[in-house]
């Protein structure tokens, strides 16, 4: 898998821009975050490397200029180091914007030294972003533009994927499928080999298959199953701003994470877009921290150099970005 860098059809990108100064706000945190997380990869503490990235976001954001808030917090599901839900960064003399964020996505690679992290975060215009209450995870429909209209979560799998198929135009069994390796998954994976199709099975990485799923030339059509709720409302502001298709519906792993959001008040079974979840503006970032299929890890030369990967998404392109900085760079921890 690999990505291409291209604009996307400006019929179908976000109408509205965010202001520029909130792109190089995105890159700076997913890098910033991104080299304090890898300074902890392979030393078996994936809490400590979310935590120093969770600092170095926490200090770029801080010294914006406007006034962020934390709509999507990605600790408090997996009682991790947080930006907390509600929290506001910045010294308000700017435009105002919602923040989903995961300083640190598949902590437990990174914690093992393995590819696939990344640093992710998404923002939206104020009050843009749909907020899931106690709801820490959904099943989830992605594609691209050219099948976003032939989705629809109501239905089961196989009649997805062959309506996925048909708008591709591509037989069934060529079909390439992300889910995530997960014990919930088991009978959807063999449903579909049934099929004759193609199954990818990653043991971490929602935000990354989303947008395998989303962006051409990646190898893969469709991402479907059960994953976490931050992460799709952060792939929700890429698919948004690239046209592509997007369904979720809350999807609760534990009694009372079901109870939780019937006691909130918020809907079981209502299926979702990204229009309902990203109600406006949008723009996506993010950087390797271990590397992978989708950015490379941070890289230091003889020369004392340190060079980064990161993709931005907004409205009407996204590219890949190699950027490079002397060393050395500042040393985050979590709490300091």
């Amino acid at each position: 898998m690999s990505l291409v860098e291209e604009p996307v059809d400006a019929d179908r990108s976000a109408a509205t821009e965010l202001p520029a100064s909130l792109e190089s706000l995105a890159l700076s945190a997913v890098r910033v975050a991104a080299l304090a997380a890898n300074a902890y990869a392979g030393f078996g503490d994936g809490k400590a490397a979310d935590g120093a990235a969770t600092e170095a976001m926490r200090h770029v954001l801080g010294e914006t200029k406007g006034l962020g808030t934390v709509i999507i917090g990605e600790g408090e599901k997996d009682n991790a180091p947080m930006l907390f839900n509600g929290e506001q960064l910045g010294d308000g003399d700017g435009p105002r914007f919602d923040i989903a964020v995961d300083p640190v996505e598949c902590t437990d690679l990174c914690a093992a030294g393995l590819p696939g992290s990344l640093t992710t975060i998404a923002f939206a215009g104020d009050g843009c972003l749909w907020s899931p209450g106690p709801g820490h995870y959904q099943d989830k429909l992605v594609v691209g533009p050219d099948a976003r209209d032939a989705i629809d979560l109501r239905e089961d799998a196989e009649w997805n994927v062959k309506s996925v198929a048909a708008a591709l135009g591509k037989p069934v069994d060529q079909m390439r499928v992300l889910i995530l390796d997960k014990p919930r998954h088991v009978e959807l994976a063999a449903g579909l080999r049934e099929l004759g199709v193609c199954v990818i099975m990653p043991s971490a990485g929602d935000v990354a298959g989303a947008m395998f799923a989303l962006l051409p030339g990646t190898g893969i059509d469709l991402l479907m199953g059960v994953g976490g709720t931050p992460e799709g409302i952060m792939a929700a502001c890429a698919v948004k701003v690239l046209g592509g298709g997007m369904q979720t519906r809350l999807a609760p792993q534990r009694d009372t994470e079901r109870e939780a959001i019937v006691a909130a008040g918020i809907s079981l079974d209502e299926v979702l877009d990204a229009d309902d979840l990203v109600r406006g503006p949008a723009i996506f970032a993010a950087c390797g921290i271990t590397g992978g299929t989708m950015l490379g890890a941070p890289r230091r030369t003889a020369a004392g150099w340190i060079s980064t990967q990161s993709l931005i998404v907004r409205p009407g392109s996204y590219r890949r970005i190699v950027e490079s900085t002397p060393a050395p760079v500042p040393n985050y921890s979590a709490g300091g």
